[in-house]
């Protein structure tokens, strides 16, 4: 397959950006890169290195010509244009959580279900960053060892809910050292009743509750791991906390195996050559995966590995990982370059 046409949504974004960034760091075979945003954004200049590109408004007659078009500007967005972008000749990769849970819409992390990408029918959903980093993480496990269970509990960046609570987490942490009285605006959930600060904080919500007591970022991370190892019997329950951590979420994993007599240094073995995953786990020299390392990174790093003291088959395991990267703007260029790459091969 020869060059292609590429198109971002929400471009001005915090993941559109990285988009941009990823594309042209990996030196993707693109003909154009259209910028698309909001008619407010329209005519702004994006500059990336030595390149220049000028926003336009996102309206149908945008994705003419477009191959490849990158959807990162919320689920209403995805909603209103994606069809519209697919009808016109594009492959949508879609960053939002509107498709996710469509049957016939693959819901893709390359390095686990590849092969999703050959039943698409012209839009392809990116899973949320939390689950990305997590069956990235557990796939090779999961394909040597089985996998039964899945207990994990996040701890996630205000990156992962935009710019702006970046914004007011930076500005509550200077109001506490001045004493000032700190309130919150925009966490747990931006269009929820009750707010509250995040500096020097930790808030076990993030996004709204469902009537089963769970949030729906929780739901999110359950059903898409099924989704994507097509396991509909695989048990996963998650508690997700949102934590004064600018970029990169981390997660405590508690799996159960189906093989027995599993030891920690065949789990270490598998993942030290796992694609995408860098072992992190020396206790003896406190090596261990950390957000504040991780940042700017593609990589998934898990350590901590250790055997559950009451249960054989069980394991415990901290993953970290740059929630704008691998968690979102690199998974959807690796699902790109994943299709240029199948397309060249048919």
């Amino acid at each position: 397959m020869g060059k292609v046409n590429v198109a971002i949504v929400g471009a001005t974004g915090a993941v559109g950006t990285k988009i941009l960034e990823k594309l042209l760091e990996r030196n993707f075979p693109s003909s154009s890169i259209k910028l698309l945003a909001s008619k407010r954004s329209a005519g702004n200049k994006v500059e990336v290195g030595e390149k220049q590109f000028v926003v336009e408004e996102t309206v149908p007659e945008a994705f003419d010509g477009v191959d490849i078009a990158f959807f990162s500007a919320g689920g209403k967005i995805s909603e209103m244009f994606a069809e519209e972008a697919v009808k016109r000749g594009a492959v949508v990769i879609d960053n939002t959580s509107a498709f996710r849970m469509v049957e016939d819409i693959p819901l893709v992390v390359p390095e686990v279900n590849l092969e999703a990408l050959r039943q698409h029918n012209g839009i392809i959903a990116n899973p949320n960053c939390s689950t990305i980093q997590m069956v990235a993480a557990l796939e090779p496990i999961r394909a040597k060892y089985g996998l039964k269970r899945i207990v994990v509990s996040t701890y996630q960046a205000v990156s992962g809910a935009g710019s702006e609570a970046i914004d007011e987490l930076q500005a509550q942490a200077d109001q506490l050292e001045s004493r000032a009285e700190i309130e919150g605006e925009i966490l747990p959930s931006a269009a929820g009743k009750k707010h509250y600060p995040i500096a020097f904080n930790a808030i076990p919500q993030i996004d709204a509750f469902d009537a089963s007591g769970y949030t729906l970022e929780e739901l999110k991370m359950m059903n898409e791991t099924k989704k994507i190892f097509s396991m509909p019997e695989l048990q996963v329950s998650a508690t997700c906390v949102r934590l004064p951590v600018v970029t990169g979420h981390s997660e405590s994993l508690y799996i159960e195996v189906e093989k027995e007599n599993v030891s920690v240094e065949e789990i270490r073995e598998v993942l030290s050559h796992a694609p995408g995953v860098v072992l992190q786990d020396d206790v003896d020299t406190q090596t261990y995966p950390m957000p504040l390392f991780a940042e700017g990174k593609d990589d998934v790093f898990v350590g901590r590995i250790r055997k559950d003291p009451d249960k054989s088959t069980g394991f415990h395991l901290w993953v970290v990982s740059d929630n704008l990267l691998k968690g979102a703007a690199l998974n959807s260029v690796q699902i790109a370059e994943s299709l240029v790459s199948i397309k060249t091969s048919i």
